[in-house]
């Protein structure tokens, strides 16, 4: 990875937003890796998700390894369901938990998450798709989104944006980091896909191939789709990681045929 990469390795189990970290010490916003937990394959072996086959208690033994290192408790996670649509929960105290030790308990329909309460640990699960990565610094106000190709395209970038404004964010405040995901060069995809993307979009985002198939660089979508919703383009970072490409790394929905575990994207403020 370049300098200029925004996730940078923390622990072994996860990468984290430094320069985050150096403006707001109390801040916690990271992305887990596929190592160093306890789940058999085709899991193995740091393993988050609890709604894919893998063995209950083996997952949750992943995510308290996770709590130890960033120093939250399971106790002050929210986790959602996630269905790839573009709802939005705004975090409480009362949701503290939710989702952290049974998928059942999980926000419900929801693939976003804010708050500007500290001591929440805002959660998502990923095997390739887009983790987006939000923190207001004037407000103290976070969260993260989950998109595949269906959250990126009906603008889930933006849903997020608009929520926090509901909060009295400015999107002109707003830091967004795009985290690791499956990149353009290892996302191919059909005409079913490609015809929800708007065509003014096409052009930096959408790349023919043979037979009617297409690249699709969900990445860059994010971008324009934040800027267009008010976000400065000094203020969002991309990660050049891939979840696809980077097999050592991360799981990947895609490159493992279904069969395979969850990353976890996290952000919170310490209290």
């Amino acid at each position: 990875m370049k300098l200029s990469e925004v996730f940078k390795q923390k622990e072994t189990t996860y990468l984290h937003i430094e320069k985050w970290k150096q403006l707001n010490a109390d801040i916690i916003a990271g992305f887990t890796m596929r190592n160093g937990g306890i789940s058999k394959p085709p899991f193995h072996s740091l393993n988050t998700g609890l709604h894919v086959k893998d063995v209950t208690l083996d997952v949750v033994e992943n995510r308290k390894v996770i709590a130890s290192e960033i120093g939250v408790p399971l106790s002050n996670w929210v986790c959602a369901e996630q269905t790839h649509q573009t709802n939005v929960h705004f975090v409480t105290d009362l949701d503290k938990g939710k989702g952290a030790m049974d998928y059942s308990s999980s926000i419900k329909a929801t693939d976003g998450l804010i708050t500007n309460k500290p001591g929440i640990l805002c959660t998502a699960v990923f095997a390739d798709c887009v983790p987006l990565f939000f923190y207001d610094p004037i407000t103290s106000s976070i969260g993260i989104a989950h998109a595949g190709w269906k959250g990126t395209v009906n603008k889930m970038a933006s849903q997020m944006v608009q929520a926090f404004e509901a909060e009295g964010v400015e999107p002109s405040d707003l830091l967004v980091a795009v985290g690791p995901c499956i990149s353009k060069d290892y996302y191919e995809v059909d005409q079913r896909v490609v015809r929800h993307i708007p065509e003014d979009y096409w052009e930096k985002v959408v790349f023919p191939k043979e037979n009617n198939r297409f690249l699709f660089d969900m990445k860059q979508l994010h971008v324009e789709i934040l800027l267009q919703a008010g976000v400065l383009r000094n203020n969002i970072e991309v990660t050049e990681y891939c979840t696809y490409r980077d097999e050592t790394l991360f799981f990947s929905h895609r490159r493992d045929h279904g069969e395979t575990g969850r990353m976890l994207g996290f952000i919170g403020l310490l209290p």
